[in-house]
């Protein structure tokens, strides 16, 4: 019994020894200003990220705004030999592919619609390549065959120049 409660006792010692003791905060506000500190980094939210890819003569811009896996942006392909688009995207994020709607403006036209799929990498964007289904030709005819090589590279970019470009 004696070793019982000597062991207790060494236990709580023990157990009081690690906690650490710290002086409560005093409080001070003054009316005109307010301080507010966060410790926990923000992870919620809209990410706005841009990227640029020229080929040739070719140059595509591209806003993403990711929003919790769902997508909105914005995209523009300034061709030299043909007709350049501008338009919209939206869409999801699906793991590291970004499924989106291309809904755009070309050659006078308005209201024409592609899929266009992304693989997102920390250097930027790779457009995706597959076969367009024959009934709609705008989306992909199965997902599971879209592949990213040989498809147009899109880097990170300055927003203020993408923005200005999508204007």
């Amino acid at each position: 019994m004696k070793k019982l409660i000597l062991l207790s006792s060494l236990s709580v010692f023990l157990l009081n020894c690690n906690k650490k003791t710290e002086a409560p905060v005093a409080e001070t506000s003054t009316p005109d200003t307010t301080v507010a500190t966060t410790t926990t980094a923000d992870t919620l939210g809209t990410k706005s990220l841009c990227y640029m890819g020229v080929t040739g003569k070719d140059t595509v811009f591209v806003t993403i705004d990711d929003n919790l896996g769902t997508i909105t942006g914005k995209m523009a392909t300034k061709n030299s030999a043909k007709d350049s688009n501008k338009g919209d995207l939206s869409g999801i994020k699906s793991g590291d592919t970004l499924k989106l709607t291309y809904e755009f403006a070309a050659e006078g036209k308005t209201g024409n619609k592609n899929d266009i799929y992304f693989l997102q990498t920390k250097d930027g964007l790779t457009e995706g390549i597959g076969e367009r289904d024959a009934e709609t030709g705008t989306k992909y005819a199965n997902d599971s065959n879209i592949k990213y090589q040989g498809g147009r590279n899109l880097k990170a970019a300055d927003c203020n120049v993408v923005t200005k470009a999508l204007k």
